[in-house]
């Protein structure tokens, strides 16, 4: 594998991170949008990522080894039901519903898609620092 490569699967992982990382702060920042209706009401998003290995990338005609991003998937679990009776927004039963979305799980999401966004940065620093090293060995 080439020596630049390196960047690209790195890139590619950072890409992913950063996506995930969207996702989660959508997920937070509607996290108390609350409605009227549990089939309308705003569902907590997930990405679904996809390891591409070298060797298999030739066959799928995509770059080499990467992270590829498959699509965002909607979580299927119901609203939560609260009832609210003096709520504007509430039914004819008193009850407005909240997001599926469980802040505690997002936040920890978060940190996990940050801390895997940052090793990615580090990749790219080692090889960058190995190849002006290797430079440095011809002077």
């Amino acid at each position: 594998m080439p020596s630049f490569k390196i960047f690209d699967i790195a890139g590619s992982g950072m890409s992913a991170q950063s996506v995930r990382l969207n996702a989660t702060a959508s997920n937070l920042a509607n996290a108390e949008r609350i409605g009227t209706d549990p089939q309308r009401v705003y569902k907590a998003r997930h990405p679904i990522f996809e390891a591409v290995r070298a060797g298999l990338a030739s066959a799928r005609k995509s770059p080499d080894a990467a992270v590829h991003v498959k699509g965002i998937v909607e979580n299927q679990a119901a609203p939560q039901a609260r009832y609210e009776p003096g709520n504007p927004l509430a039914d004819d039963k008193g009850y407005v519903y909240a997001p599926n979305v469980n802040a505690i799980e997002e936040m920890t999401d978060m940190i996990s898609a940050s801390r895997a966004y940052q090793n990615n940065v580090e990749v790219m620093n080692t090889g960058k620092e190995m190849m002006l090293a290797t430079l440095k060995l011809g002077a």
